[in-house]
C-alpha cells in the first residue's frame, strides 16, 4: 500500500502553536488517510496545537478550499491541501 501526501496550511493561531510554520507536507499511511487521523497526527506532531486542532468547533478545516463540515469525516487522496482555520476574533 502507499502513503497518501497531502499540504496542510496553517493559518492565525494555529500557525503560532506550530511554531510560526505557514505549510508542511505529510504523508499518510493508508490506514490513517482521513480528516479525523489528520486531526490527531497534527496534534501529536504539533502538541501547542493540540487543544485547538482536537476541537472540531473551535478548528475548522477546509480540504481543497471547501468547509469540511463538524462533525464530519471526509478521506483524504494524494495531492489534497488542508487549511486549518481557527476561530476568527475581532470586533
Amino acid at each position: 500500500m502507499t502513503t497518501t501526501k497531502i499540504h496542510v496550511l496553517f493559518f492565525a493561531s494555529a500557525r503560532e502553536a506550530a511554531g510560526n510554520i505557514s505549510s508542511i507536507d505529510i504523508k499518510l499511511q493508508p490506514d490513517k488517510n482521513d480528516t479525523k487521523a489528520l486531526r490527531k497526527i497534527l496534534a501529536d506532531t504539533y502538541p501547542k496545537l493540540a487543544y485547538l486542532v482536537l476541537d472540531e468547533d473551535t478548528m475548522t478545516l477546509a480540504l481543497n478550499e471547501e468547509y469540511v463540515p463538524s462533525g464530519e469525516v471526509l478521506p483524504l487522496k494524494d495531492g489534497d491541501t488542508i487549511a486549518l482555520i481557527p476561530p476568527i476574533s475581532g470586533g
